[in-house]
């Protein structure tokens, strides 16, 4: 949260002092978001334990998971 103080010290910065804040704050949300994977093995155990799905519409269901996660990681790449 943006607190008064907080807002006043960030006034009081540098560029050389705000870049490095700026900096720090990215990189915490890119180790952030990197460390919030999806392990398929254990969607895949997950899907299969619903009463009724097979193990062919596991199969089917898994490749669009995967078809999905290719297709973002596409975007993100771009």
């Amino acid at each position: 949260m943006l607190t008064r103080d907080l807002y006043k010290q960030f006034k009081s910065f540098d560029r050389e002092k705000m870049q490095a804040v700026l900096i720090k704050v990215y990189l915490e949300g890119v180790n952030s978001a990197e460390t919030s994977n999806i392990d398929l093995d254990e969607v895949r155990t997950v899907i299969g334990s619903v009463k009724g799905i097979g193990e062919k519409r596991l199969d089917e269901i898994m490749a669009a998971i995967g078809e999905y996660m290719d297709n973002k990681d596409q975007k993100e790449n771009e």
